[in-house]
């Protein structure tokens, strides 16, 4: 490396750098520019005269004593510095400066081989170069600094290298993003297009519902018209069917009449009148004809009966009914506080039915486990167990002495019971389905029960055979109960009418509509002068039964009314419903109080003789207790 002498400045800037003054200012440009350039000059300090004392100050801050600090020891090390500075600057001693040039060739062609990797070629460079600056053949100064320009491109390339990755990545990414857009476009498009499919399918459809709407409209007055001449034939039906019930009754007493003629006359009549009877059935008979020759015919049948068998008779003086000339309304208020007291576990399968004995405190249940069991009040202790149906059992009632059970089954058969021995002493078959229902005669010598098969029968007890079959329902018949202390009989249909029948002769007296579903059951009012029934939607309807109109109607719906029931003044209506609730109709005010208890659906409910408790079975097999 070349020195340079005889140059006051770069001898300042070697001193600088030999006492470390140098170093911030040669690393930092911009400190030197801002603070000013620090150098020494050559100062010659002579020896003390005893005679004067004088001294030049030096024009550098940095070499004086700052003031407020002027001692002894500070000053004759000052002094001693500027002496070895002296020193220093006669023995010509220069140190190579480390960064008097920014970047040479050298260090840029080293830097160029390292970064390439080219070590050997970087070995022989070195050994050559400084061989070469040896022997004074290459100055550093002959290869001139390496310009910044060149350094700034290659910066410029290297970002430019970045810049292309950055480029290139993101040129990727927009490809990607690109495809992605597409494919977001293109499930736009399918949604669109699904959209409007759908928008397209419900406009047709909405289009279809209001064309059904007005093609049903079209229907609703060809539906009332039908509907009125449905009503109209029913009438007409009706009508029908009571006069052929009354030219019944005239010929039964035409016969009767001929037959005592008879007796008391020639036969000369007879005779003729019965070749014209068989004029009559060889001519075409029709429906009229048809129904008066087997009226003749069951007459004639049962005629022949009477000579062999003990038939019973029907009481023609009745006593009167004493519940008529006892106004119970005034002895005992109604009451509707009923609260549930205790629940008796009974039957394994539903209790379909709940009486109570006439006379004393005894209660019997029958159910669809085939059994009815006698319970004694108020422990509900189990006195007496029944046993014999093949079937369910659907109903039940005490013979007006106590003594006796009527139970009706699923078997299509009617037993009849000894308590005191509790065995079955007696069963009516001949009914073709289930027999829903059974009632005794307040004589006690005749039970009639009801069936699925349409019809009602009349059993004598005995002669143990079947007196009469009521014909007139066109479907099921529910319920059956003989009026009290009468021979007039109620029965509720399926076929939404309430049919009075004359148990005396097995006519249908007088049929009452109203309802407009299924009748599940119909009572009489303790006196005797209402009738209340209950339909498969819940609707109570009172009857008048001297008028025969109704009275009045009652939803309690929209659950299956099963069974009403008066209580002893015949104020309180009771109705046990399919959702398990107890309705109690006060007839004087109107209003219904609900008992609710039941867990599942109430089958039957009663009340109890003087109307403190009220009894109601379940679907559960249980007989709940009410007080």
């Amino acid at each position: 490396m070349a020195t340079q002498q005889g140059t006051p400045s770069s001898a300042l800037r070697v001193l600088e750098e030999a006492l470390g003054m140098g170093l911030s200012a040669a690393g930092n440009p911009e400190a030197v520019a801002a603070e000013g350039a620090y150098y020494l000059e050559q100062v010659t300090i002579t020896e003390a005269s005893e005679d004067d004392y004088e001294y030049e100050e030096i024009p550098d801050d940095n070499y004086s004593i700052p003031e407020g600090e002027e001692d002894l020891a500070k000053a004759v090390q000052m002094v001693q510095e500027q002496a070895t500075d002296t020193q220093i600057l006669e023995q010509k001693i220069v140190f190579s400066p480390k960064h008097t040039v920014p970047e040479a060739i050298e260090d840029f062609l080293c830097n160029f081989l390292i970064k390439m990797g080219m070590t050997r070629t970087l070995d022989c460079f070195q050994s050559e170069w400084y061989e070469l600056i040896q022997k004074g053949i290459t100055e550093l100064r002959d290869g001139g600094i390496v310009p910044d320009v060149y350094t700034q491109n290659m910066l410029l390339e290297n970002e430019n290298k970045i810049l292309k990755k950055d480029l290139k990545h993101y040129k990727q990414a927009a490809d990607k993003a690109r495809e992605d857009l597409l494919k977001a476009q293109k499930e736009r498009d399918f949604h669109r297009m699904h959209h409007r499919r759908i928008v397209q399918e419900k406009s047709k459809l909405i289009n279809d519902l209001k064309r059904l709407k007005l093609h049903y409209a079209s229907y609703e007055p060809a539906i009332r018209v039908l509907h009125e001449k449905h009503q109209a034939l029913l009438k007409q039906k009706m009508l029908t069917s009571l006069e052929r019930d009354r030219a019944k009754g005239q010929i039964s007493g035409l016969q009767e009449t001929l037959k005592h003629m008879e007796i008391a006359h020639s036969y000369h009549a007879p005779e003729f009148r019965v070749v014209r009877i068989y004029e009559k059935e060889n001519a075409p008979e029709g429906p009229t004809q048809k129904g008066l020759r087997e009226a003749r015919e069951q007459s004639k049948c049962k005629a022949k009966a009477k000579v062999n068998t003990k038939d019973s008779e029907f009481p023609t003086h009745m006593q009167p009914d004493p519940n008529l000339g006892l106004n119970k309304e005034g002895l005992c208020p109604a009451k509707f506080d009923y609260k549930l007291n205790n629940i008796f576990r009974l039957h394994e399968l539903s209790v379909s039915c709940i009486v109570m004995h006439p006379h004393k405190d005894l209660l019997v249940s029958c159910g669809e486990d085939r059994v009815w069991k006698m319970v004694g009040l108020p422990k509900g202790n189990v006195l007496l167990t029944g046993l014999g149906h093949t079937d369910w059992l659907s109903n039940c009632c005490f013979h007006p002495s106590g003594d006796k059970l009527a139970t009706s089954s699923g078997d299509t058969t009617v037993k009849l019971w000894d308590l005191s021995k509790g065995n079955c002493i007696l069963t009516f078959e001949g009914h073709t389905h289930a027999v829903w229902s059974c009632t005794w005669h307040s004589c006690g010598d005749f039970v009639a029960s009801s069936s699925l098969d349409t019809t009602s029968k009349i059993w004598d007890v005995n002669s143990e055979r079947c007196r009469y079959t009521l014909y007139g329902h066109t479907d099921s018949v529910n319920s059956v109960e003989f009026f009290p202390y009468s021979n007039t009989l109620l029965t509720g249909s399926a076929d939404k009418s309430l049919s009075i029948w004359d148990a005396r002769t097995g006519k249908c007296e007088q049929s009452l509509y109203g309802h407009m579903h299924s009748i599940n059951d119909a009572t009489f009012t303790p006196r005797g002068h209402m009738i209340a029934s209950c339909d498969a939607c819940g609707v109570v309807k009172l009857w008048d039964f001297r008028k025969l109109l109704p009275m009045v109607s009652i939803d309690v719906g929209p659950s299956p009314g099963n069974e009403v029931t008066f209580d002893s003044s015949g104020r309180v209506l009771a109705q046990a419903s399919g959702n398990g609730v107890i309705h109690l109709l006060d007839l004087k005010s109107g209003q219904i109080h609900k008992l609710m208890g039941h867990e599942s659906e109430a089958h039957t409910v009663i009340f109890s003789h003087d109307g403190e408790t009220l009894f109601s079975g379940g679907s559960d097999g249980t007989v709940r207790t009410w007080s």
